[in-house]
């Protein structure tokens, strides 16, 4: 049988790897056994979970953070004419989200450094139909919530907080989701814990998780099956995924120990390495990494980069551009008139990055590994 050439080859060290071990696997099956699949107890005792580590009232499971983030748009009444100040250097679902209410996104530059959004363009970027501003923690680094906070309370503005990278990251003590009207989680096999697929949208205002609940089940109102108040949308949580939610709830502060190990060891073998830029984190904060992203010296130029990765992957090892600018999309570009030169932070940046082989339980050798082999590529 011909195989796909577009189906990548499997690589010795992979760029991720979910940790799942066997109490998560018994965790499932005892969900399999029963004779409840969905809307069961696993939901609630996931919900629960995540809302006390987050430090918030409610929190609502969905099937992604996608449509967390739909949710949190919907239940806030952004729609046409209304504009939403974000980031481009994010994944897509931070701006597509605007776009299935036919909001209009508007992107401002980042923080070089932190590569979060920076707020003095957020303010310069407020016009009369500005109603929120959609934030997002990159790679797991808060963005400067305090700072948005009181931008957004000034001009009377929703605060969203996309945090689907940055379970049990903080920022001067509070819980990244902890900030903001409504916040979202994100349980992708590469994130700190997986659902397969999955995601949280947490707040502390009753009435919009009592929206938030209703719209993710269909529109349903109460206990009756078959009685919708609003429009809704299928985007519950199976038993399942919530039960393997639960599991990897109970030892959320060793993954982020774990991970912060496997980070360590890189910044301890690239430190003195004048041809990458390594990752930071600001004062005041405790970074849950989410994913370990270099970038390439000033030097360098995109075409270096890939190269790099080519090399990289001819070798076994896992890597990848992270993230590719939201405005640059060919879907976004066409829809907003976006195009290169407008945001030249996020385009530099980006030009550059090089995601290497990241997961909580990476094996010191195998960082090693890595460092040796980006040593003698980026020698040649």
């Amino acid at each position: 049988m011909r195989r796909d050439a577009r189906v990548p080859r499997p690589m010795q060290i992979p760029l991720s790897k979910p940790d799942v071990r066997p109490e998560d696997i018994d965790a499932v099956n005892q969900v399999l056994a029963s004779s409840q699949l969905s809307l069961g107890p696993q939901t609630g005792a996931f919900e629960n979970a995540l809302a006390e580590a987050v430090d918030r009232r409610f929190a609502v499971a969905v099937n992604s953070g996608t449509s967390a983030l739909h949710l949190i748009v919907r239940a806030l009444d952004i729609g046409p004419g209304d504009e939403v100040i974000t980031t481009p250097f994010s994944f897509i679902a931070s701006t597509t989200c605007l776009l299935f209410e036919n909001a209009t996104p508007v992107f401002v530059d980042i923080d070089p450094t932190t590569l979060c959004i920076d707020p003095d363009l957020v303010e310069a970027a407020i016009t009369p139909r500005t109603v929120a501003i959609l934030a997002v923690d990159a790679f797991g680094h808060p963005a400067d919530w305090h700072r948005l906070e009181r931008i957004a309370a000034q001009h009377d503005l929703f605060l969203i907080e996309d945090s689907a990278e940055s379970l049990g990251s903080k920022l001067n003590g509070k819980p990244c989701g902890a900030f903001g009207n409504a916040a979202v989680f994100g349980f992708y096999p590469n994130k700190q814990i997986t659902t397969g697929e999955g995601g949280m949208v947490v707040t502390d205002d009753e009435a919009l998780a009592d929206q938030f609940r209703s719209m993710a089940n269909q529109g349903r109102g109460d206990d009756r099956w078959l009685n919708h108040v609003r429009l809704g949308y299928s985007y519950r949580l199976d038993e399942m995924s919530a039960a393997l939610g639960v599991s990897q709830m109970k030892r959320i502060e060793t993954i982020v120990a774990e991970r912060a190990c496997v980070a360590e060891a890189y910044l301890e073998a690239m430190n003195d390495w004048d041809n990458v830029i390594l990752p930071h984190v600001a004062p005041g904060v405790r970074m849950s990494w989410f994913v370990f992203v270099i970038r390439l010296a000033d030097a360098f130029t995109r075409a270096d980069r890939d190269r790099v990765i080519d090399q990289l992957h001819a070798r076994g090892i896992g890597c990848r551009d992270y993230f590719q600018p939201i405005h640059l999309q060919p879907f976004i570009a066409q829809a907003l008139r976006t195009s290169r030169g407008q945001f030249p932070i996020t385009e530099a940046i980006s030009d550059r990055t090089l995601a290497l082989p990241f997961y909580s339980q990476m094996a010191r050798h195998d960082v090693q590994t890595v460092v040796e082999s980006l040593s003698s590529v980026l020698a040649k």
